[in-house]
């Protein structure tokens, strides 16, 4: 019997000193669902759901401002009155933000043209809009750059051909895509200076191939989503007027 119990004990010590196989994920397999209109509605579901709906869309048709015409992104080739009218709103709604933080000023604003989704219609302006304009969660943030780092983002602009929104910078090239003149508020960029830059935390991260903001002499995170900049903006100016300036231009 005893040594019964000490076969019994051995194939237990066994079992539990054995290393057990290690098991890997080889396959995942889908299977796509159809979803149509003649799927069934839950009577249940869809009165929960009901006056959360109409709440959103109450508040997502509120009227905010007015746009006097339609404006597009691809409404010009180095600089749009729609992508000139967002830097110019990030700019004003950044800056006193940033101001009493720091107590120091934005110098520019520069955005990614790819991430306009919409045109801003001619009639009311709403919450709506800003959504359609702007679907993404993209925070604002201001980046210290040395002048050198500027260098580096005028050649992109330059380079690019894109009418990627920008405020309080200043460029001119030529056709051959080479920078005659650049500057910030009016003066000539100094390599040795630094520059509080607004941008969204997509191109910070590198996003359209902007790889200039870092490293850099500092990052400060403001918590505020681009959309809602632009919402707080819309309700700041009543009637809109985005115009197409000489802020990016190309001369023969």
């Amino acid at each position: 019997m005893r040594f019964t119990h000490l076969i019994y004990l051995l194939n237990i010590l066994l079992l539990f000193n054995c290393k057990q196989p290690t098991s890997y994920l080889t396959k995942i397999e889908g299977k796509k669902i159809q979803i149509e209109d003649t799927m069934v509605e839950d009577p249940a579901i869809e009165a929960f759901i009901k006056p959360y709906r109409i709440h959103i869309q109450k508040d997502l048709d509120s009227v905010l401002a007015y746009a006097p015409k339609t404006y597009s992104k691809s409404d010009g080739k180095f600089n749009t009155a729609l992508g000139n009218f967002m830097a110019d709103a990030i700019f004003d709604m950044v800056t006193p933000i940033f101001k009493s933080r720091t107590g120091k000023n934005i110098d520019m604003v520069i955005l990614n043209q790819g991430g306009i989704r919409s045109n801003i219609n001619k009639g009311n302006i709403t919450t709506r809009t800003a959504f359609e304009l702007m679907p993404f969660e993209n925070s604002l943030v201001v980046v210290a750059l040395k002048g050198t780092a500027i260098d580096s983002l005028t050649s992109y602009l330059a380079k690019s051909q894109k009418a990627h929104p920008i405020s309080k910078l200043k460029l001119i090239i030529d056709t051959n895509f080479e920078i005659v003149e650049s500057s910030i508020n009016g003066e000539k960029i100094d390599p040795n200076k630094i520059y509080y830059v607004a941008i969204n935390d997509y191109i910070y991260n590198n996003g359209d191939g902007m790889t200039f903001f870092q490293p850099n002499e500092g990052l400060y995170i403001l918590d505020y989503k681009v959309r809602n900049a632009l919402i707080d903006n819309f309700k700041k100016v009543d009637t809109i007027n985005p115009v197409q300036d000489d802020r990016f231009t190309q001369i023969p």
